[in-house]
């Protein structure tokens, strides 16, 4: 017996307002991003206001905090952009140029992002004078809850959905393309599919939040910079290459003797793009995390 759980109705924008000619609308995925920075700024203030958590003064005070977001900001909805575009289609944004800019149609690279916070967690701690680790530190454990409510608004938006399957908490996705299961035996003429968003949600998300929040406030990793850095890259990249196996590959890398959209292949096995920007940083995680360790010495928890 076939079961599946239907799309549930939700629209992708929260509401719109009509202005003469322009239309403003507020959509969840904008909001996962506000909300997400909102809650990583809450993490960031409580942390640096225990100075317990500390070996020494916190790496920033409460005005380099406000500053800081701003950055953030910048560095995720560009580097994003950019990722994307370089990443995931440069011959369609060479021809469309104009096309690069407007993030609003969507296209946001979590990799892309993830190398814009990089860049701006190195200039703002070079402009400021603070250890780039520590800072690093506390980006690491503001990130993780705002990756889960981004995740969690791909699902709302019926976007990077997986690969079809049988199982019972599969998801019938609406749209052309989610329908489109060619080879694949669908019953009652719908294709269900992974909710691998919700996946991403719950281990990139709720899990290594859990898990690095833990270590920080409970464990005393605040006190040996750059640990809990490596812990976000391991913990992410191992998560993302997971979830890569049930998430369906972007549609310009699958042909019919590609299904599954690898960018590396040898025989039937083969790695997607995703799983590839990912590699680097589970061996950047691991490199960081022995580079953390031997660099400090192990306190006692607080």
């Amino acid at each position: 017996m076939f079961l599946a759980i239907p799309f549930p109705a939700i629209s992708p924008e929260i509401f719109s307002v009509e202005i003469g000619t322009f239309t403003f609308a507020l959509r969840w995925y904008a909001l996962g991003y506000l909300v997400g920075i909102a809650i990583g700024w809450w993490i960031i203030a409580r942390a640096i206001a225990r100075p317990g958590l500390w070996r020494g003064d916190a790496p920033i005070t409460r005005a380099q905090l406000e500053d800081l977001a701003t950055w953030a900001i910048v560095g995720i909805v560009l580097g994003g952009r950019l990722g994307y575009v370089l990443f995931y289609d440069p011959g369609y944004f060479l021809q469309n140029p104009l096309e690069i800019p407007k993030v609003w149609t969507g296209g946001m690279s979590f990799h892309g992002g993830f190398l814009g916070i990089i860049a701006v967690t190195w200039l703002f701690a070079r402009k400021h004078g603070i250890a780039v680790a520590k800072l690093a530190d506390l980006l690491a454990i503001a990130a993780p809850i705002g990756i889960g409510l981004v995740r969690i608004t791909n699902f709302i938006n019926a976007e990077l959905w997986g690969r079809p399957t049988t199982a019972p908490w599969g998801v019938i996705f609406p749209g052309e393309a989610a329908q489109d299961c060619p080879g694949w035996d669908v019953a009652l003429g719908a294709c269900a599919r992974h909710p691998s968003q919700l996946y991403e949600a719950v281990l990139e998300g709720l899990l290594l939040a859990a898990i690095l929040l833990t270590l920080a406030f409970r464990r005393g990793w605040l006190k040996r910079p750059g640990l809990l850095t490596g812990l976000f890259f391991l913990g992410y990249g191992l998560s993302r290459f997971v979830v890569e196996f049930f998430r369906q590959a972007d549609a310009q890398f699958i042909s019919p003797d590609n299904p599954w959209g690898h960018v590396l292949r040898l025989g039937d096995w083969g790695l997607t793009m995703g799983q590839v920007l990912t590699l680097p940083m589970i061996v950047i995680g691991i490199a960081t995390m022995i580079w953390a360790t031997r660099h400090s010495q192990s306190p006692a928890a607080p």
